[in-house]
């Protein structure tokens, strides 16, 4: 299939594919081609229809159809594993949103099922692509830090409507802050530093039993590299921490605003037409200090790694059609699914 285009299915016409799947394919239309896009119910009251693209009701038709090579799965998240099998079950390469699944048992079978079925899956981890997870990256291995101890990122959000929502709920692990968000950091510190040693994870249920898990704090352990990484969020939090905190016997790293991609899709700001899409402003930029081998300090504020979405549809083109490893590895997907199994365990 090598240097042609390739067509894409979409299970799901809401915000999620429209918002964070389709404007970064469309972005790259020498590759790609959404060709049907598939809903219980197809409506473009809020989403406007996409010019080109068959919208249907009939999931059967769209994964009977060949010339469809990707169907990418954008549903709430209890939906992710039935139809993910469903769609490799049709012999689909498949690309499925956060999270992955509930279970990392889920994930393992879904992976053996896309071996022997020839084709590929993984996990739409598009936030391996923000600015401020990519900049801070950048600064650690600058050597500027010195040895890098400690690296913690945030994701916090103040969203009350989730506390109404669930306080006298049924508890629902897949509705709670640690499926809905941990995946995006989590994986963001795996894809970084690999696999952790061990962990310590934890979840909270701010109003106890029933209600929706809205905290979560999470230690990862890397041994062998002498660091600690903290992800830790909660859906209360009327002052943002810093997205990132990276910290070495030399110096300090702290970016305060998280990437500007999403606050841009929320505007309908879309990247297709707009150059600046994406693009942080000065205040925006995080703030460097260090000591040089003169024990002189220095301050310096850190332009941003320019980055967009794109990047993964760019790496998923070259795994479907050129053959390369795919973006995100299946072990890296299992061992999310583990510590976000642990954190939840006890939970009622």
């Amino acid at each position: 299939m090598a240097d042609r285009i390739l067509n894409i299915g979409f299970i799901g016409n809401g915000k999620g594919t429209n918002r964070y799947h389709v404007p970064f394919s469309l972005a790259r239309p020498n590759k790609f081609r959404i060709k049907t896009i598939y809903a219980r119910h197809i409506s473009h009251d809020l989403w406007a229809k996409i010019p080109g693209v068959e919208y249907t009701t009939d999931l059967e038709a769209m994964l009977a159809d060949p010339a469809i090579d990707i169907v990418e799965i954008s549903t709430p998240p209890a939906t992710h594993y039935g139809l993910t099998k469903t769609a490799l079950e049709a012999g689909k390469h498949v690309v499925c949103d956060k999270p992955f699944a509930e279970t990392a048992a889920q994930a393992e079978e879904l992976f053996a099922l896309a071996k022997s079925k020839g084709v590929t899956v993984q996990c739409y981890q598009n936030r391996r692509f923000d600015s401020d997870f990519l900049t801070a990256k950048k600064v650690a291995e600058s050597g500027k830090l010195g040895k890098v101890f400690e690296v913690v990122t945030h994701y916090d959000y103040w969203r009350m409507e989730f506390v109404e929502m669930g306080k006298n709920d049924p508890y629902d692990r897949m509705m709670g802050i640690v499926y809905g968000h941990s995946c995006h950091c989590v994986d963001q510190l795996i894809s970084w530093l690999g696999i952790p040693d061990r962990w310590h994870a934890e979840a909270r249920q701010l109003y106890g039993p029933g209600s929706p898990d809205l905290y979560f704090d999470f230690d990862l352990y890397y041994d062998d590299k002498g660091i600690k990484a903290t992800a830790a969020a909660n859906y209360t939090c009327a002052i943002q921490r810093p997205s990132f905190e990276v910290y070495g016997d030399m110096g300090t790293f702290v970016r305060v605003d998280k990437d500007q991609q999403e606050r841009d899709l929320k505007h309908f700001y879309l990247p297709v037409g707009h150059s600046d899409f994406g693009l942080d402003t000065p205040e925006q930029w995080g703030t460097l200090r260090y000591y040089d081998e003169e024990a002189t300090m220095h301050e310096e504020r850190v332009e941003p790694v320019r980055s967009t979405y794109s990047l993964y549809f760019d790496a998923l083109y070259e795994t479907v059609a050129n053959g390369a490893p795919q973006l995100v590895k299946p072990e890296e997907t299992i061992a999310q699914l583990r510590i976000m199994e642990d954190a939840t365990r006890d939970l009622r």
